[in-house]
């Protein structure tokens, strides 16, 4: 006689996800099932603060919202649950009040985010994530390609436009008025 048993994976939810953070385990959700995040490297780090001190200074003095990195996580999807971090994502005011104190994962979709690639990602993910957050309501989704030194604006009418680093980022209707020299992001 021949048993079989099989097991089922237990999906986690975003509590868990939070509890696994402060036991030092980093990564996103994606429908329940953990997927583990390292750190990405200096250059990474610089683009991403690059980008977010140009922004910073745009958005803070205008109360225009809340920039937030990585680690601060989305919470997009339940049962099964599903948490991203995206490398900085802007929230307006209207979607995140000045003030409102948010100690868990942003429950609302971003207006904007920013992802900067590492050496294997592929360009296929990158453009599949970038749609996956436009799926979820974002308006405007930059991905950042060090190696290129380029940047992928997907707007929210699918269409995709790649900025060298002679060109200028701007905000669009979804962040008016701001701009920011590509160079800048690359500045190191």
């Amino acid at each position: 006689m021949t048993t079989t048993t099989t097991t089922e994976a237990k999906l986690l939810t975003a509590d868990d996800l939070l509890r696994l953070y402060r036991e030092g385990v980093r990564g996103e959700l994606i429908r329940g099932v953990l997927c583990e995040t390292m750190a990405s490297g200096q250059e990474h780090g610089e683009i991403v603060m690059n980008l977010g001190i140009e922004m910073g200074k745009f958005i803070k003095p205008r109360k225009l919202g809340r920039l937030m990195g990585s680690d601060a996580g989305v919470w997009l999807d339940r049962d099964p649950d599903t948490v991203r971090e995206p490398d900085i994502a802007f929230f307006s005011a209207e979607k995140v009040p000045e003030g409102r104190r948010v100690t868990g994962y942003a429950e609302v979709a971003p207006d904007i985010v920013v992802e900067v690639t590492s050496p294997s990602d592929s360009r296929r993910e990158v453009h599949d994530k970038a749609h996956m957050w436009l799926g979820h309501g974002v308006q405007l989704v930059w991905v950042v390609h060090p190696e290129t030194r380029t940047v992928d604006v997907h707007m929210s009418d699918g269409s995709v436009t790649t900025l060298a680093q002679d060109d200028t980022l701007d905000g669009h209707d979804v962040l008016p008025g701001f701009s920011c020299p590509v160079s800048a992001v690359f500045d190191t």
